[in-house]
């Protein structure tokens, strides 16, 4: 399991005060709220980065971090994902999973044959979209609904799966 979870990436500058503009990776762009710091990632090392100010903007969320206070100081973090320790993470209700947690997941069918390994999850406004990469079907698109997710099990890796006529 992942000890960071991505909570957003920051899209640019905001003003010329040190504030970030924030697309918001999370279910519930209020959390940013609740937050105390964000871990931004900076590729080879992350930092850590105490926050001041939470303002919402269009589907933004716009960040102020304590000591940033000029546009030049925060221009640094552009195009970086924004992570939280998993303790510090929204917490989920009854089935539901971090995405994070369910990549590259085994998938196999009903009857327990191996189909493939989950590789993307796709946000849709009415449900998810699995992306499973099946060695004999290639990538199969497979809508997150009951009808076709039986089982999800994180702490085994392996996600049980019902092909509905016209998914392959």
């Amino acid at each position: 399991m992942e000890k960071m979870l991505k909570v957003g990436v920051i899209t640019s500058t905001h003003g010329i005060q040190g504030e970030v503009k924030v697309l918001p990776t999370t279910d519930d762009p209020g959390r940013f709220k609740l937050l105390e710091h964000v871990i931004v990632d900076m590729g080879k090392s992350t930092t850590q980065l105490e926050i001041e100010r939470v303002k919402f903007f269009k589907k933004f969320v716009i960040l102020k971090f304590k000591g940033i206070d000029h546009i030049n100081d925060v221009e640094r973090y552009r195009r970086r994902n924004l992570l939280v320790e998993r303790e510090n993470a929204v917490p989920l209700g009854e089935g539901e999973y971090f995405i994070a947690d369910m990549l590259d997941m085994d998938v196999q069918t009903e009857d327990g044959v191996p189909f493939g390994r989950l590789k993307d999850v796709i946000e849709t406004g009415a449900n998810d979209v699995y992306v499973i990469a099946s060695p004999v079907h290639g990538q199969v698109l497979v809508p997150a609904i009951r009808e076709c997710i039986r089982d999800i099990d994180v702490d085994q890796g392996m996600m049980t799966i019902h092909l509905m006529e016209g998914l392959i």
